[in-house]
């Protein structure tokens, strides 16, 4: 029985879907899969455009997400570890003799001491007395008491510290400011949750706009599949072409997208170098570790083509029952 539909014989050639080559049939089929994968993207048109300008907006507004998350965690760490621990002792109670078990606990990034003596003194001239020892004769003593200042590693173990200074022999009283943390905490989570809610939109959307256009193209060579099955082509061999023009949309995407992000940075930059040098020195201490800018670009490429993947899956996924 003949078949034709306009196709010629060097169509398919070199794709033979029977085992001729037993040597490495697989190589031998790699020019007919980047054929047709050309092939496809030429037939994709504008839809093309969409596909990857979705990714490419979803993949730049992450990479800010990201970038932006790294930051504000950078600085909580920063601002966290600033916040002092202050332990207040008990009367009597030195803080030299408390200080090399404060120094043993976990998360211990600093440590300070402040005598009573020392707390005494400052606190006359902060009230403008004159003759301090006989206000101390007056009050029968120094009524303060020895102080322990301690800072930690990060602001995720502050508790933990607190709860640990609470429970040493000789620690009267412990005081720290858990609203501040509290708040540079919740305004990481606040960004976190709306970093995730616009990726996951904007991945439906991209994954929508990717699974159309591969089914359009895949509609428009119903035909030449349908041939392709007659001869004896298996269902993932058809589907491979689409799944890499797929694969194309998102890395181009992720490509424009991490481009797209260091022009942002570039111009932030710029920005930022006329301004007054403590917004200049707030900027240079949020800037990303090397680690960062090289786990950045990686990430916007693995999630763009798994994206692209993904959707193309989606797209063709009834070819596996067309046989």
């Amino acid at each position: 029985m003949a078949v034709s539909c306009g196709l010629e014989k060097t169509d398919f050639e070199g794709a033979s879907f029977e085992n001729t080559d037993r040597r490495n049939p697989v190589l031998t089929r790699i020019p007919y899969l980047l054929k047709e994968t050309l092939l496809g993207l030429l037939r994709g048109g504008w839809m093309n455009w969409a596909a990857v300008s979705t990714v490419t907006v979803l993949l730049f507004l992450l990479g800010l997400g990201l970038q932006t998350t790294w930051q504000v965690e950078k600085l909580a760490n920063q601002f966290g570890s600033q916040l002092e621990v202050s332990a207040f002792l008990k009367t009597g109670v030195d803080a030299k003799t408390l200080t090399p078990f404060v120094q043993k606990m976990p998360g211990v990034a600093a440590i300070g001491t402040v005598s009573k003596d020392e707390a005494w003194a400052t606190m006359a001239q902060e009230l403008g007395l004159a003759d301090v020892k006989g206000a101390t004769e007056q009050l029968s003593g120094n009524p303060l008491v020895d102080e322990i200042r301690v800072k930690a590693r990060s602001p995720q173990i502050l508790p933990t510290l607190v709860n640990a200074l609470r429970q040493l022999d000789g620690v009267d009283e412990v005081q720290y400011l858990p609203e501040v943390l509290q708040r540079l905490n919740q305004l990481n989570q606040g960004l976190n949750w709306l970093g995730l809610a616009i990726v996951t939109l904007l991945t439906s959307t991209a994954l929508a706009v990717i699974t159309t256009t591969i089914r359009l193209i895949v509609v428009a060579r119903r035909r030449e599949i349908e041939i392709m099955q007659l001869v004896g082509a298996t269902s993932l061999w058809i589907a491979l072409p689409f799944i890499l023009q797929g694969l194309v949309f998102g890395l181009v995407g992720g490509a424009l997208g991490w481009g797209g992000v260091a022009i942002a940075q570039l111009f932030l930059r710029r920005l930022v170098a006329n301004q007054p040098e403590l917004l200049q020195s707030l900027a240079q201490a949020l800037q990303l570790d090397a680690s960062q800018t090289l786990m950045l670009p990686l990430i916007l490429l693995g999630f763009g083509g798994g994206v692209g993947i993904l959707g193309s899956l989606l797209a063709v996924g009834p070819l596996s029952s067309q046989r």
